[in-house]
């Protein structure tokens, strides 16, 4: 039986880059539940890059992984991976101190949001939602391909993959013997990169769960009149009760939902489809045509909210890479530098070197 220095467990965006950072330094096993990676939460990604996304505690993550989903290495295609799309929060006027609050938050990060009028980047919008706040920054991120060129480059690098490989149970004795339906394998690190399965995958191999919590969200894509235009940007409620953005001219929208689930194929409810429409039918005066699609997906928090990295002290070689949110594909290239960092016990990369790691850190789960 081959033995491997690194198995990942989850092939999603969070596996798959990871082992794209570490397979040109170590030998690398991706096992993935699904037949195909990037099933659940990768492929059902809103897919924008938002800086103020996820809250300031996120943000270093993101700001660091803007240069290079804007311009990648070679190796990575050499095509960016992301396209403009600005953001527009509204609000009321009664709602105008969450906006406030909102930009203050991220002042001391040096994110700057410009006032705007609302309606001069978002026709139709009804009258009562006259507060706005402008990003430019905000941009669209082509998922599929980023998830692809991050398999890709681990391949290259010697990393294997295996589908249908969820796991069922995990030992250590010396190194770690882990369990599958697609067989058994050796590794001499564990990575728990299972997103909404973390914590029951963590289990499996004796380590205390951390609480990471799936919550769903729904999506709906409608087709409006008048169309949604390419030029609409995303729109975000300041009291996140609701965003919208075009996507190849039909209308992507989301309640915004954070519904605690178990793991699973995650499904829309209708109420929450309703609630979506409802609330979009009180911010514009598009009319509704026709409901295309409806899908729901998880996302996956720690307690605070923030990902954790790092060996578990409670469980010798287990290393989490968990809690990504709904934020894990806009932080993947300095997530996964930061994680890599952590488990090869090597220098930060220079692009994360300002980054306080231990803010991240698995320990603070394990005082």
């Amino acid at each position: 039986m081959s033995r491997y220095d690194v198995v990942i467990v989850g092939a999603g965006i969070a596996g798959a880059s990871l082992a794209a950072e570490i397979a040109p330094h170590a030998r690398v096993l991706l096992l993935e539940a699904e037949d195909q990676p990037g099933y659940h939460a990768t492929g059902r990604s809103a897919a924008f890059w938002s800086e103020t996304y996820g809250g300031p505690d996120i943000q270093p993550l993101s700001i660091a992984s803007e240069p290079f989903l804007r311009n990648p290495p070679a190796e990575m295609g050499g095509e960016g991976f992301l396209a403009p799309r600005g953001q527009l929060f509204i609000a009321t006027r009664a709602d105008r101190h969450v906006l406030d609050r909102f930009a203050e938050s991220f002042a001391a990060a040096g994110v700057t949001l410009a006032e705007i009028d609302p309606a001069a980047r978002c026709p139709g919008l009804r009258p009562e939602w006259c507060e706005g706040l402008w990003d430019p920054t905000c941009s669209d991120i082509d998922v599929a391909r980023l998830h692809a060129a991050y398999l890709a480059a681990a391949r290259r690098a010697g990393a294997e993959l295996v589908c249908a490989a969820g796991v069922t149970g995990a030992r250590r004795d010396g190194h770690w013997r882990i369990e599958t339906r697609a067989g058994v394998f050796e590794g001499e690190v564990l990575v728990d990169a299972a997103g909404a399965w973390a914590d029951p995958v963590a289990r499996l191999a004796g380590a205390p769960a951390i609480g990471v919590t799936p919550l769903r969200r729904t999506m709906v894509q409608l087709r409006v009149d008048p169309p949604a235009t390419a030029a609409l940007p995303l729109v975000t409620d300041a009291r996140e009760r609701f965003y919208f953005k075009p996507e190849a001219g039909r209308l992507w929208l989301s309640p915004h939902d954070e519904i605690p689930s178990d793991p699973g194929d995650a499904a829309p409810e209708e109420l929450d489809v309703a609630m979506a429409i409802d609330k979009l039918q009180g911010a514009v005066d598009w009319r509704i045509e026709a409901v295309e699609r409806k899908w729901a997906g998880l996302r996956s928090f720690a307690p605070d909210r923030k990902p954790a990295y790092g060996f578990d002290p409670a469980a010798p070689g287990f290393f989490w890479c968990a809690g990504q949110g709904g934020f894990g594909i806009q932080t993947a290239p300095a997530a996964s530098k930061l994680a890599a960092a952590m488990l090869l016990g090597t220098a930060p990369d220079p692009t994360i070197a300002h980054i306080d790691r231990d803010a991240y850190s698995i320990e603070r789960f394990r005082g």
